[in-house]
C-alpha cells in the first residue's frame, strides 16, 4: 500500500488523532506523568477487551504499551529480579495493596509469592501481564535470563 497524505487527507487525520488523544496519550513519554497516564489509559484498553488480537483497538494497544515499556526499559530498568521483586515492585508503581490482585489469588496467596514461599504459575503471569501491560517473560525470573 502506497501512503499518499495530501493536505486534506493530512488535516482529517489530524483530527482523529486528537479525538484518540483525547483519551489514549498517544505520543512519546517523556515524564512520570506521561507513563502514569499511558498506563492507566493501557489498563482501560486492556479491561475493554483490546488484549485480544481480534479487538478494534489491540494495534493501539499494542502500541501503547510498546510506548510504556520503552520508557520502563529506560527508566526502571531492573537488574535481574526475582518474580516477586518485579510483583512488589510493580505493585508499589501502581499504588496496589497484595488484596487488590484478585486474578493472583487471595492476600493469603499474594503474600507467599512475595515471600517467595510460592511460585506464580502461568495463569497468574498471564493475569498480570496484561494487568500491567508487560511481557509474561518479565515474570520468568533470574534463572531465565
Amino acid at each position: 500500500m502506497e501512503a499518499v497524505i495530501d493536505s486534506r487527507t493530512a488535516a482529517e487525520l489530524g483530527r482523529h488523532v486528537a479525538a484518540i488523544e483525547k483519551h489514549v496519550p498517544l505520543r512519546p513519554i517523556r515524564s512520570m506523568s506521561d507513563y502514569e497516564a499511558a498506563v492507566q489509559a493501557l489498563n482501560a484498553l486492556l479491561d475493554a477487551g483490546a488484549a485480544q488480537e481480534s479487538h478494534p483497538l489491540a494495534n493501539l494497544a499494542a502500541t501503547l504499551g510498546e510506548l510504556v515499556a520503552d520508557y520502563d526499559e529506560a527508566h526502571h530498568a531492573m537488574a535481574a529480579a526475582t518474580p516477586a521483586e518485579i510483583l512488589l515492585h510493580l505493585m508499589q508503581a501502581h499504588g496496589l495493596k497484595q488484596g487488590d490482585l484478585p486474578e493472583v489469588g487471595s492476600q493469603g496467596v499474594v503474600s507467599e509469592i512475595l515471600r517467595g514461599r510460592r511460585e506464580l504459575n502461568l495463569r497468574q503471569i498471564r493475569a498480570l501481564a496484561q494487568r500491567f501491560g508487560v511481557s509474561p517473560a518479565l515474570f520468568l525470573g533470574k534463572e531465565a535470563a
